[in-house]
């Protein structure tokens, strides 16, 4: 099966001419992509899930491990949460560190290269940022899912709108059943409520798998039209990171607070180590 474009860009202005590449938009004349972004720091690294991660059968403790954190989440977390449906939950578990079967993207090109060129260590290495079609995604969806998108007008999802498609994650799942033996899997993506000004400055969405053991991987082998790969060479790392650092997309911006302020510290003064 055909692979997924891969890119390799030649320098920085290579870099932003390929991933704004296709961004005018005909349904509303306006300069918009429909790629969502992933950056990572080496191109082996792949794109399975945190709950993926865990030691197997890891699908039986995915509500496990999401009921868990919601009984022993702070009483002011829940006062504060605007929903209490479990894409709430997740999403909210998905931010702060659980094992989910979420994976994090982000709207912007920029901060993928931040991401793809955050750790000096892996300067040695070839860089990659992961660029995902949301509208080819959408032709994977359910009849269920179109007809939310389409009645709001929207190409992914609110936590509010998968609600109202499916309560549960057991009925998001049984939605890739089709007649037959074999299931349909998709991938929806939905933005998260903002919890904090991380998500807004992160420009953040998540994707969610019908199948906690199904991998955008795997998708990816399936569907290598949603996706294409732009890979940063080792040697123009350097550059790029320099150049976010000056038109100021550091963690100072994407970690507001003190736990932003001293990764950017420590990454700022590893440069002169």
């Amino acid at each position: 099966m055909q692979a997924p474009q891969e890119i390799r860009v030649q320098n920085w202005a290579d870099l932003q001419e390929t991933l704004y590449a296709g961004s005018w938009n005909d349904r509303i004349s306006r300069y918009r992509s429909d790629y969502v972004f992933r950056g990572l720091s080496s191109t082996s690294y792949d794109l399975k899930t945190s709950l993926m991660r865990l030691k197997s059968p890891y699908q039986s403790l995915e509500m496990n491990l999401l009921n868990s954190f919601r009984k022993y989440a702070h009483p002011s977390v829940i006062r504060d949460l605007p929903g209490h449906s479990v894409w709430h939950w997740l999403a909210l578990a998905q931010h702060h560190g659980l094992p989910t079967r979420l994976l994090d993207w982000t709207w912007s090109p920029f901060i993928a290269m931040h991401f793809a060129t955050q750790d000096y260590a892996s300067f040695d290495r070839d860089g990659v940022i992961w660029c995902m079609h949301v509208w080819n995604a959408y032709k994977l969806l359910p009849d269920t899912l179109k007809k939310i998108l389409d009645r709001e007008h929207h190409n992914v999802f609110s936590v509010e709108m998968l609600e109202d498609a499916a309560p549960s994650l057991r009925e998001f799942d049984r939605l890739a059943e089709q007649p037959g033996p074999e299931r349909r899997e998709y991938v929806a993506f939905f933005e998260p409520p903002s919890f904090d000004d991380r998500i807004v400055n992160q420009y953040a969405l998540f994707s969610v798998v019908s199948n906690p053991t199904v991998s955008l991987d795997a998708l990816r082998n399936q569907h290598p039209y949603l996706f294409r790969k732009i890979v940063i060479p080792a040697e123009l790392k350097a550059q790029v990171r320099d150049n976010l650092d000056q038109a100021n997309i550091t963690e100072r911006m994407l970690f507001p607070g003190l736990d932003g302020l001293s990764r950017w510290l420590k990454r700022h003064y590893d440069a002169y180590s």
